[in-house]
C-alpha cells in the first residue's frame, strides 16, 4: 500500500493491476486546456484524466476561493464516477512537481481513503526513465464511494486567526506582497510565517528525504504539534503539496485552510500583512 509517495518504477510494475487506478492532473494555471490536451498527446498507460478546475473544484463548495474545496457529498460524487473502492490503490500524477497531484491526493485523505500516492517527479519521472505511452481516452466504471469527512482536518475562514501557527505556501515574493499575478491585493495572513512549496524537493524536482523534510518541518513548527498548524496558499492546492510532504516526513497531518489567499484577500475587513 502507497500512501504519500510512489516511485516510476513501483508504478510501471504495477501496470494493469485491476486494483489500481491513476489519475493524471495535469493543468496550467495561465491555460485551463493546456492539461488536458497535454493528456491527449500522450499519458501514462491506463491514467484517467482529472481536471483541476471542472472536478477538483466542483459545486458545492465549502468556500470563496479560486479553486473552492467541493463538499463531502460532491466529494463522494466525484470519487464515485472516478471507480475508487475501499481496496483501490490509487496513483495520482502531474508534470509540476506534485503541485496539483497533491490536491487529489488530500482530497481522498479528507474522504477517508488512505491508499493514494502521488508519482514521485511525476510525468517528467515517466519520460525520463523511457516508459510506455499511451494516447487512449480511458474511462472508469462507476461505483458506489461513500465515505464520511475527517472533521479536524479542515478549516473555514472565521477559524484562521485563531490558528496556533500559519504556514503560507506561496512563492516568497508573493507572500512578501511584493508581486501578486493572480488575486487582486498581494500581501499575506498576519502572522502567517512562509514556507514555499518548492523547498519541498531536491533539484530534480522529486521529493527531498523523509528525515530532511521532518527536520525542516519541525525547525518550522517548534514547540506547536503539527496537527494543530494551519497551511495555506493562494487558493487550496500548492498548500496541499507542503501537507503531502509532512505526511511523507512521518508527522501528522496539519489543517488546511482551502479558501486561503483568495479567499482572505477578497473578503472584506480582513486584514493583510506584507513584507517578511
Amino acid at each position: 500500500m502507497y500512501t504519500t509517495l510512489i516511485s516510476e518504477e513501483a508504478l510501471f510494475n504495477a501496470l494493469n493491476r485491476p486494483d489500481w487506478v491513476i489519475f493524471d492532473v495535469r493543468y496550467d494555471l495561465m491555460n485551463a486546456d493546456a492539461g488536458k490536451n497535454a493528456y491527449l498527446k500522450g499519458h501514462i498507460p491506463g491514467a484517467i484524466y482529472v481536471d483541476l478546475h471542472d472536478d477538483l473544484s466542483r459545486a458545492p463548495s465549502i468556500n470563496r476561493g479560486r479553486h473552492p474545496m467541493p463538499t463531502p457529498d460532491a466529494m463522494n460524487e466525484l470519487f464515485s464516477e472516478l471507480g475508487i473502492l475501499p481496496n483501490t490503490q490509487v496513483v495520482v500524477y502531474d508534470d509540476a512537481f506534485g503541485s496539483f497531484a497533491a490536491r487529489l491526493w488530500w482530497m481522498l485523505k479528507h474522504m477517508q481513503h488512505d491508499n493514494v500516492a502521488v508519482l514521485d517527479g511525476g510525468w517528467q519521472s515517466w519520460l525520463g526513465a523511457d516508459r510506455p505511452i499511451s494516447m487512449e481516452v480511458e474511462t472508469t466504471t462507476q461505483v458506489e464511494f461513500k465515505h464520511q469527512a475527517l472533521t479536524r482536518d479542515l478549516i473555514g475562514i472565521d477559524e484562521v486567526e485563531h490558528a496556533t501557527l500559519l504556514l503560507d505556501a506561496r512563492d516568497p515574493a508573493r507572500y512578501r506582497g511584493e508581486i501578486e499575478p493572480i488575486d487582486k491585493v498581494a500581501g499575506h495572513i498576519p502572522g502567517a510565517m512562509n514556507r514555499f512549496w518548492k523547498n519541498n524537493l531536491t533539484s530534480d524536482g522529486r521529493f527531498k528525504s523523509k528525515q530532511v523534510l521532518k527536520s525542516e518541518f519541525e525547525d518550522i513548527l517548534g514547540d506547536v504539534a503539527s496537527e494543530e498548524a494551519v497551511f495555506y496558499c493562494g487558493s487550496g492546492v500548492t498548500a496541499c503539496h507542503n501537507l503531502l510532504a509532512v505526511a511523507h516526513a512521518g508527522l501528522n497531518l496539519p489543517k488546511l485552510y482551502a479558501g486561503s489567499w483568495s479567499e482572505w484577500s477578497s473578503t472584506p475587513g480582513k486584514p493583510v500583512a506584507v513584507a517578511p
